[in-house]
């Protein structure tokens, strides 16, 4: 069975070093600084393909890494989207059998991102990738109804990313300790998962899926927390007027991927709240890089060969419409 993994991050060297020059840096590039973890992002080529290959992935949806380009001023953001997504486009264009990609899109100047999204559509990128917060800004501001209408209309699928959550947060919950532990506790530790579930359930709760019934949500982390706390997030479907059970939207608008998380522990508990269908492959790379026997070993955990095939490689395909390389068992 052919396998397609998704969220395997890059980053843009331009990116970095205007990342690095902002007023208040985002913290999280420090993990794109640990080991090899730059000269793996920057590789778009040979390199990641013999990783790919040692782990048994025949296709790779190119992300680019956090914090994207919403960190930075209106201008600077559609500059450095555009760059970008012209250079994951290139990326795909040089090794079309072994790579597609998300685009990015310059959030902090919400005129631009439908136009941007519509774009990278044009050029080939086959979703798109989004944090949950531009500045003091949430992702289910109406400035943005404009994205999500015409992601719904051009079957882009938005991958909700992980981000370090803001100052005031942080001084009120994630400080404390030593500078790294810090760090740790704000983002992969804890903060950066709850930041995710907050953006996809506040999305739900403004009615931006009963809207755009069409709107395919993607999560990584196995649901960003959000799958283990649906019961008690029912209970604010009537105050919000949803047309819905909290808990349906994820069964019918949004998928969500392994992250390189390959408990099985948690694939189990995913199947209490949603069904394969909606369950898809992913690494993280290069900050995950599960072995092929590890990778072999987690879908051995899947009941059916038809199941494998739906988690591998047929949900991704038919969610960003790349082509399946093989015929369903």
């Amino acid at each position: 069975m052919p396998l397609i993994a998704i969220e395997e991050h890059w980053m843009l060297p331009e990116l970095t070093s205007a990342l690095k020059a902002a007023s208040q840096p985002d913290e999280s590039l420090l993990f794109n600084e640990r080991g090899d973890a730059g000269e793996r992002l920057e590789d778009l080529g040979n390199g990641r393909i013999a990783t790919m290959d040692a782990q048994g992935i025949d296709l790779a949806v190119l992300a680019l890494t956090p914090p994207g380009t919403q960190a930075l001023p209106p201008e600077e953001a559609v500059a450095l989207s555009r760059l970008a997504n012209d250079s994951a486009i290139e990326a795909v264009n040089a090794h079309p059998t072994r790579f597609r990609s998300l685009s990015t899109l310059p959030m902090s100047s919400p005129r631009h991102v439908a136009a941007e999204l519509e774009r990278a559509a044009a050029q080939g990128h086959v979703g798109t990738m989004v944090y949950g917060r531009s500045g003091d800004r949430f992702l289910d501001d109406p400035v943005y109804d404009d994205f999500f209408a015409t992601a719904a209309d051009l079957r882009q699928p938005v991958f909700i990313h992980p981000q370090v959550p803001s100052d005031a947060l942080r001084d009120a919950a994630y400080r404390g300790f030593d500078p790294m532990t810090d760090l740790g506790l704000a983002t992969f530790g804890w903060g950066w998962h709850v930041e995710a579930a907050t953006a996809a359930l506040r999305l739900i709760l403004r009615g931006i899926l009963d809207r755009h019934p069409g709107l395919r949500i993607v999560l990584g982390h196995w649901g960003e927390l959000l799958l283990f706390w649906l019961d008690r997030a029912d209970s604010l479907s009537r105050l919000a007027g949803l047309q819905r059970p909290v808990s349906d939207y994820p069964r019918t608008n949004v998928f969500i991927t392994t992250s390189g998380m390959l408990n099985p522990a948690f694939l189990h508990h995913a199947l209490t709240v949603t069904t394969t269908d909606r369950l898809i492959f992913s690494t993280d790379y290069p900050f995950q890089q599960p072995s092929r026997d590890e990778i072999d070993a987690f879908f051995g955990h899947l009941a059916t060969d038809a199941d494998r095939y739906k988690v591998r490689s047929a949900n991704a395909a038919d969610l960003f419409g790349i082509g399946r390389t093989a015929p369903a068992p």
